[in-house]
């Protein structure tokens, strides 16, 4: 049912409304009513350096302040849309520094962290100003990620743009916006 469904849409992108976010709300304006969304921007919750420290023989440190605020909401989230840019056929910077806390939350038996994602589905929103196949270690990185926790993935939608609005001129992303959540299994209202 729609209203157990509750989306963490995760803004990666060092530019507030830009071409990402303008794709990634397009397609969410496409949810169903009483489907749970909810915003953050990575930049505005700011990540201490990961540091791995399974080996080190010390206590693990349980997370505190914004690293605590993401673990929460990405556990409160049914499904997490990763909205970053193409930056050097990656993610963000962000989101990557996102993705490796994920690391220090799997050694920490306590927070259960895998088996709480499993089940879970990962979506990927993205703009480029390249070809397509620029984003393939992207998404090969969101892909690999859901498989490897038990995750659906649940495909990356693309848009191409450059200068801040770019996207808007990108039709064909325009249209696979409207239909990108419809395979998530979602009841509309």
């Amino acid at each position: 049912m729609a209203e157990d469904r509750s989306f963490l849409f995760l803004l990666g992108s060092a530019r507030a409304g830009g071409n990402t976010e303008i794709l990634a709300r397009r397609a969410a304006k496409e949810l169903p009513r009483g489907v749970g969304q909810r915003w953050i921007r990575t930049a505005e919750v700011p990540l201490a350096p990961f540091v791995d420290r399974k080996h080190d023989g010390e206590d693990l440190v349980p997370p505190a302040g914004n690293e605590r605020l993401l673990l929460d909401a990405t556990f409160a989230a049914t499904d997490l849309v990763i909205a970053s840019p193409v930056y050097w056929y990656s993610v963000s910077a962000s989101m990557k520094l996102y993705f490796d806390h994920w690391a220090g939350w799997l050694d920490q038996p306590e927070l259960e962290f895998k088996a709480r994602m499993r089940g879970k589905t990962l979506w990927g929103v993205s703009v480029l100003a390249e070809q397509p196949e620029q984003a393939e270690p992207l998404i090969g990185t969101l892909r690999k990620t859901a498989e490897y926790l038990g995750m659906r993935w649940g495909g990356q939608l693309l848009g191409n743009g450059s200068r801040p609005g770019d996207v808007l001129l990108d039709e064909g992303a325009l249209k696979s916006a409207e239909a990108f959540f419809a395979g998530a299994d979602l009841v509309r209202v």
